[in-house]
């Protein structure tokens, strides 16, 4: 394993919020993160509360300007810029007193780092020249963390304008969102995440701001967040053959993770990062040829250097063995650590209350709901005011939320230009629909039931920052989106302590009884399986049949994989390996036993 400069970690995007600012908040000390450019107007609300927070110039950027979603991205980007430099220059000036935030810096590093042993020297020189000389170095080596942004690549709502019809294609939501990455300041990466989007891809090449330059480098990068090797692999290869070159794959758990969850049909992280793992070299090779013809095809001539990739992991790692076992083992280049930082006030922007809701929350508070509008299983939070606005909505009979910003629109059962399934005007029409069909009032009531719990996910998780604040005209929902693995922590944590949770300085972990991450998510995909099979209660289709049987398949030779990989697990004493052996064997019987509906008969 590399002897790291500086953190092996990084925070992911967390929703539309709570990351938002996080760069402001933790990149000074080296730690990089990602802020979701989904939402310009909240990016707008914030350069504002930002500018003034920090004296910088405020001019508003109006929704009726000329491209004001790429150009409000652009402006806050920019500002977190000035302000993460400002910072680093500052922190370069100060010293090294006991408690200040260059001693913050250094002590927060991993204690294998290059910078932290130089640190520790310096600290115990007594003669004053050669301190000096440490100190000046050291301060010379402080480099602020990435601030890096995210794109759902499925959001990208074609706009328009009233009465004139659609925008041109480079006007719809993602491909503004990028063009306000491409043009600001930042040297720094794009996650693209929820896979494959052609008018997108398509127009990263025609921007040409993530091709090389005469000296080879590359200003703007992109990461690719994938549930797999084969997504990373078809992806990586188009995003190639335009002389894009993939700076980083980002593997997450497809159920163990927080936000949207993309399930993988049963393939397990630890099959997944072990075909990374043992096919890495061979896909940096391909892709690299098929780079270099790509960027000979331009005329531009590909740098002499192999550019390579890192390869990271994310999504329910809890503990400093879990995670040195991730880059050991597999050789990944860092982790991701999402959901903890919601309990970190220093890092992410929560209000109070949901932040106490997480911190008193057990097992049974996270689960995997269908509220979002997209269709796409949803890690929530029972009982969080967007759960509770909901209900009470229904109870008032007015089911839905009023739909202004509109970036998840993508229906048109009933009409022409899409609308929400969140929405009011869908509720409405969809309940009206079914009170028609003759149901009987259980299944009236189920199906109602299905089609009312959807969340307004672009209000409510852009609330946070704004809960009691003077604009707030009524008390604002908060919907939150954080991983399972969040159970297994229930303190608020300082900075300094999460940190030293991730190296293992200090235990934050509140329930002992916490399974390791490559179970839990075993569990939870076994679980999956035995919730959808109990909506077939009838028989499935041919297709369905196929599909889950794959699911199966799939968990099964995942628990073989497991089975001889326990050995090498860390694990702090042989009885813990020997309990963990013990819940691998019995997912394996529940896996067996759960039985599968026969399929439908194909017509002919």
């Amino acid at each position: 394993m590399q002897v790291p400069h500086g953190h092996t970690f990084h925070i992911p995007v967390l929703g539309l919020a709570f990351s938002a600012d996080t760069p402001i908040r933790v990149a000074r000390f080296g730690i990089s993160s990602v802020i979701s450019i989904v939402d310009d107007v909240l990016l707008e609300r914030l350069r504002r509360t930002y500018a003034e927070a920090y004296g910088h110039p405020y001019t508003p950027i109006a929704p009726k300007e000329h491209d004001p979603r790429a150009r409000r991205i652009t402006a806050y980007l920019n500002l977190v810029q000035r302000i993460v430099k400002d910072q680093i220059a500052e922190l370069r000036e100060a010293c090294f007193d006991a408690g200040g935030e260059l001693r913050k810096y250094f002590e927060m590093l991993p204690e294998e780092s290059h910078l932290k042993h130089l640190y520790r020297r310096m600290l115990a020189t007594p003669g004053r020249e050669e301190r000096a000389a440490l100190e000046h170095q050291l301060r010379g080596a402080v480099t602020p963390g990435a601030i890096d942004v995210n794109i759902m690549t499925k959001l990208d709502k074609t706009n328009s304008v009233p009465g004139k019809g659609p925008l041109p294609p480079e006007f719809s939501d993602a491909l503004s969102a990028l063009r306000g990455f491409v043009q600001s300041d930042l040297d720094s990466s794009v996650v693209l995440s929820a896979g494959y989007n052609p008018r997108l891809f398509a127009y990263m090449e025609k921007t040409g701001a993530f091709l090389p330059d005469a000296e080879g480098r590359m200003r703007k990068k992109v990461i690719l967040k994938v549930s797999d090797f084969r997504s990373g692999f078809v992806q990586g290869k188009l995003l190639a053959k335009k002389g894009i070159w993939v700076s980083e794959f980002r593997i997450e758990s497809g159920l163990n993770c927080g936000g949207h969850a993309f399930v993988s049909d049963g393939v397990l992280l630890g099959p997944i990062l072990e075909e990374f793992k043992t096919r890495r070299e061979s896909l940096c090779g391909e892709l690299h040829e098929i780079w270099v013809n790509a960027l000979r095809g331009k005329g531009i001539e590909p740098p002499p250097a192999l550019p390579g990739f890192r390869v990271t992991v994310q999504g329910g790692i809890g503990t400093a063995e879990e995670d040195a076992f991730l880059r050991e083992h597999y050789g990944v280049d860092g982790t991701g650590w999402g959901s903890p930082f919601l309990l970190v006030p220093e890092a992410t922007n929560v209000d109070m209350e949901t932040r106490r809701k997480l911190a008193d929350a057990g097992r049974g508070d996270f689960y995997l709901s269908d509220a979002s509008p997209l269709g796409v299983p949803f890690n929530n939070l029972r009982g969080s005011s967007s759960e509770l606005l909901a209900r009470r909505r229904v109870e008032e009979g007015k089911p839905g939320s009023p739909c202004t910003k509109k970036y998840l629109v993508s229906n048109t059962e009933f009409t022409d230009e899409p609308i929400c399934t969140a929405s009011r005007k869908y509720q409405a029409l969809k309940i009206e629909q079914l009170g028609g069909m003759g149901l009987g009032p259980d299944e009236l009531a189920e199906r109602v039931g299905r089609v009312v719990l959807k969340a307004c996910l672009c209000e409510d998780l852009a609330a946070s920052p704004f809960v009691g604040g003077e604009e707030e005209e009524e008390p604002l929902a908060v919907a939150v989106c954080p991983g399972p693995n969040l159970a297994y922590f229930s303190k608020l944590a300082s900075l300094e302590e999460m940190v030293g949770h991730i190296y293992g300085r200090i235990d934050l972990l509140t329930d002992p009884d916490r399974p390791h991450m490559f179970l839990n998510e075993l569990r939870l995909s076994v679980d999956y399986l035995r919730e959808d099979l109990s909506k077939k209660v009838a028989a499935m289709s041919a297709a369905e049949e196929k599909r889950v049987a794959e699911f199966r398949r799939n968990i099964q030779e995942g628990i073989e994989y497991y089975r001889a990989l326990m050995p090498r697990l860390k694990a702090k004493t042989g009885q813990c390996r020997e309990a963990m052996l013990g819940q691998l064997e019995e997912l394996a019987a529940e896996i067996e036993a759960l039985l599968v509906p026969a399929a439908v008969p194909a017509r002919g």
